[in-house]
């Protein structure tokens, strides 16, 4: 089916529809061979809080950004390759629920669809588009992936010394290997994630050791993993006044 809409004039036409809603800062998504499969409102768990995204599904990549105006315009628009995509469900806790992780080298965070359903559609159509492009490649699917930050309402404290209170003054950071909230004195380090960044980003001492020890995988938090315990993208090389590409997000 896929390959029958590739080249319809009713699939180029809707893919023109979601460039122009992006507007001239956005990248263009008009190629040979892409596919819109789908598109949809989900919540994105931004270091902050939750905010509703508008995500756009096609064959080979997924892109979401900002509402501007509901279905008329968007901004921020980010693009991920579907090729270095793994998703991993998420159980229910309180208020957030059908979730799941989108996660790659670069970037990796949670999402919550409205319904059960919803999120099954989904993470259905998202696997198989990253089957089929892994089929076609031959490649492997990724095994490296970034951390989940841990959004700033869940550590009072510094989570590496247990001691530092979080004020105004004293402000939040995240660790870009394990996605820990730390404090200042615990995060001064910076080290080269080459998947993440092309120079230094800032980690806790504790993952720092670890890296510089070669112990890579340990500093890997498995809140990472399980979330209840971009090709042009320099979202991780934002300062720390723009951590999870705040001040927007």
């Amino acid at each position: 089916m896929v390959d029958r809409l590739a080249n319809s004039e009713a699939n180029t036409r809707r893919i023109s529809i979601v460039e122009n809603c992006f507007g001239a800062a956005g990248q263009p998504l008009t190629i040979p061979g892409r596919v819109l499969i789908g598109e949809g409102v989900l919540t994105k768990l931004c270091r902050k809080k939750p905010k509703a995204r508008q995500f756009f599904l096609f064959n080979d990549i997924l892109v979401y950004g900002n509402i501007v105006i509901q279905k008329k315009k968007y901004n921020k628009q980010h693009i991920i390759p579907l090729e270095n995509v793994t998703i991993d469900s998420i159980q229910d806790e309180g208020d957030l629920r059908n979730g799941w992780l989108i996660k790659t080298p670069t970037k990796s965070f949670a999402v919550y669809a409205a319904t059960a359903t919803e999120k099954s559609e989904w993470m259905n159509h998202i696997n198989k588009c990253v089957s089929d492009l892994l089929s076609k490649s031959g490649k492997t699917p990724s095994n490296e992936h970034a951390a989940v930050w841990v959004p700033d309402s869940e550590a009072t404290v510094c989570m590496r010394c247990q001691k530092a209170k979080f004020t105004p003054v004293n402000r939040r950071h995240h660790c870009r290997k394990c996605g820990f909230v730390v404090c200042g004195p615990c995060s001064e380090k910076r080290f080269l994630l080459p998947s993440q960044s092309s120079k230094p980003v800032r980690i806790c001492d504790f993952c720092y050791d670890l890296l510089s020890s070669g112990e890579v995988t340990a500093c890997q938090s498995t809140r990472s993993d399980s979330y209840s315990q971009s090709p042009k993208s320099s979202l991780n090389d934002a300062s720390d006044d723009d951590d999870d590409e705040d001040s927007s997000d």
